[in-house]
């Protein structure tokens, strides 16, 4: 009865095709085989295409590849659906699917909340994504399956961007395999062999869907020199550094060597003409090979004030010499008439503008706006405070901590920057972890992304883990939903998530994370709003807050008990995840009960309790919940009492 024409035949194409069957007849799924095929001339059934195949205009788009539009022009018996380039067209089939009530609510096979209908409606409707940079950055300890549920899921939500850190991404899937926080599970040994192999079938998952491939980052100051950085911040001996690569790494108190033992951290002479020359050749060997990386990214170091002091080094900032730096390389990726596109980053020490320098090849560049330093109390809906800006000082800067300081640095950026610039964002780092429900940071991410374009931003790429769905999925769910449609307000976001995870009690379960999101403080909970630095995080107040958690969650076991045996397979993870979730908030709260009131002994044993229980947990929530980024965030914070 039905029938899925290809206008144009491309790899991105054939997959959508391919996915809209599939959901086609899991939606209906009595009504036969549903055929595919390449019919240029075809003008019945459901036609798959760009907008330029059927003659539709693009007014609105600078750029089609990158400006994501999505068209639906179909009734019950097909009909139109196109997209301004391939990946928009997979976006716009799944855009499509959603008016049937498809929802997919966290990744993998049991996150897809699938109706039964009779027959498709028509749907006429025409979207040009609200923000051209939508996706995020492998982070947290990864393992491969989640990787690729992971990649699957980005175009579902809207997103069209997925980027991959480092050469061979060692450190992030050692992290996982290796178990090194969960006592209760066995290492698991994995290779850089191995890790390269799967970083190359994650870039195939990427292409097939139309992504944007972003690669690389840090590792630009360590690989050419011979530094194995591998994504690792670990320390090494000094003395393995090959004698012949000394003279090229930055001198600090008179002496060139590794920073703090980290070759990731360890940044170059950058006045050594010669320094430059090897990273120049070293991204442009990379381009001729990963000639499938859409936007390649030309970081620096890692770390803060760590820069060369040398005489020639001191003569310009060094967001001066990057500018050099970023200039020569163009000049060598143009002499081998490479058209590779290249980010550079507003991070650390370069979140400085440059004084005298600037980029002469301008179309080759776009700009990534990374405000690590800054508060998530506060929001991008903030005015840039501009006489908060001060001068750049070598190896003694202090990092902006409020909104306004951060994005005034980028309104002086872009005094001399007229390119696009996205943000790099970290709300999925360590910050998710700091509120237990995910309520608050999924609020402050509505509040971000809305206030993007006040500021000339773009659009979002996250740094955080890719299982950020514990308890619930809403967080990632907003973050992709308003970069898409950032008219969507938040309380239809909320209805919209829970009415499909949780059923028809989804009020129910709701409420019960909003009572338990009243008992935690962010900024307490992230180590900001210690009342006496003298005493830690004493505050008796938060210990009575924390105190209300255990009579909620065992108010709340029965309805969870009533309602975890859903008919629906996406329902009943949801509710059972609710359910395993009571552990994990009694285990902070109880570790905050006695952190708060200044028994740090009591701390310390009720912060193993909870190690131990997540531990044994851990295989039946790792698809959902990152224990590796659980217990970095609350070491980094210093509500976790040192053993």
């Amino acid at each position: 009865m039905y029938q899925i024409n290809k206008i144009r035949s491309l790899p991105t194409i054939d997959f959508a095709a391919e996915e809209l069957k599939k959901y086609l007849r899991m939606m209906m799924p009595r009504c036969g085989e549903i055929g595919i095929e390449y019919a240029p001339d075809a003008r019945a059934g459901f036609r798959l295409g760009l907008m330029a195949d059927f003659g539709l205009e693009l007014p609105d788009a600078d750029d089609p590849a990158l400006d994501d539009i999505v068209y639906i022009e179909t009734d019950s018996a097909g009909g139109i659906i196109a997209g301004s380039n391939p990946g928009a067209l997979l976006i716009a089939v799944y855009r499509y699917l959603r008016f049937y009530g498809c929802r997919w609510l966290f990744p993998g096979v049991d996150g897809e909340w699938i109706p039964v209908i009779m027959a498709p409606p028509p749907v006429s409707w025409r979207k040009k994504a609200d923000h051209r940079y939508r996706g995020q950055c492998n982070e947290g300890a990864e393992f491969q399956q989640c990787m690729i549920d992971a990649i699957d899921f980005t175009p579902k939500i809207g997103m069209n961007t997925f980027m991959l850190e480092f050469d061979i991404p060692s450190q992030y899937y050692q992290k996982y395999y290796t178990h090194a926080d969960n006592p209760a599970r066995e290492p698991e040994p994995v290779t850089n062999e191995t890790i390269l192999q799967w970083k190359r079938q994650c870039e195939a998952e990427i292409k097939k869907r139309g992504l944007h491939f972003h690669d690389m980052g840090h590792g630009w100051t360590a690989e050419p020199f011979g530094l194995h950085s591998n994504g690792s911040w670990a320390a090494v001996d000094d003395a393995a550094v090959p004698e012949e690569t000394r003279q090229y790494l930055a001198q600090l108190s008179g002496k060139r060597g590794l920073f703090k033992g980290v070759p990731l951290n360890t940044n170059i002479c950058l006045s050594n003409p010669a320094a430059r020359r090897r990273i120049a050749n070293a991204v442009a060997d990379y381009s001729q090979i990963q000639n499938n990386v859409d936007f390649l990214h030309i970081w620096l170091a890692d770390a803060t004030n760590n820069h060369c002091e040398c005489e020639q080094c001191r003569q310009k900032t060094v967001p001066d010499w990057y500018i050099i730096l970023l200039n020569e390389i163009d000049e060598e990726l143009t002499r081998r008439n490479l058209a590779q596109h290249l980010v550079f980053i507003v991070y650390s020490d370069t979140f400085w503008p440059p004084v005298e320098e600037t980029l002469r090849n301008k179309d080759r560049f776009t700009m990534l706006y990374a405000p690590i330093s800054r508060r998530y109390t506060e929001s991008y809906d903030a005015d840039a405070r501009m006489d908060s800006v001060t001068p750049f000082h070598r190896n003694a800067n202090v990092s902006p901590k409020g909104m306004g300081e951060c994005l005034a640095y980028l309104h002086e950026w872009k005094k001399t920057w007229p390119g696009d610039c996205f943000c790099y964002e970290y709300h999925f780092w360590l910050h998710q972890y700091y509120e237990p429900t995910g309520l608050y940071i999924a609020e402050l991410i509505h509040r971000d992304i809305r206030g993007l374009k006040k500021h000339g931003l773009k659009g979002i790429v996250e740094d955080g883990s890719q299982r950020s769905f514990f308890p619930t999925g809403f967080a990632f769910y907003v973050y992709g939903e308003t970069l898409f449609d950032a008219s969507r307000g938040f309380d239809e976001l909320k209805e919209d998530y829970f009415s499909h995870a949780y059923g028809g009690n989804w009020r129910e379960a709701l409420e019960y994370l909003q009572k338990l999101r009243n008992c935690f403080s962010f900024g307490y909970m992230s180590g900001r709003f210690s009342r006496n630095a003298n005493e830690g995080f004493y505050a008796p107040e938060r210990a009575e807050e924390a105190a209300k958690v255990s009579g909620l969650t065992k108010a709340f076991a029965e309805v969870i008990r009533a309602n975890k045996d859903q008919p629906r397979r996406t329902s009943s993870v949801a509710w059972r995840l609710l359910d395993a979730h009571r552990v994990f908030v009694r285990g902070i709260a109880g570790v905050v009960e006695k952190r708060a009131a200044g028994d740090d002994a009591g701390a310390l044993e009720a912060q193993e309790r909870l190690m131990q229980e997540l531990s044994a947990r851990e295989i039946g929530l790792e698809r959902y919940f990152d224990l590796y980024m659980f217990w970095a965030a609350y070491r980094m914070s210093g509500l976790f009492v040192k053993s």
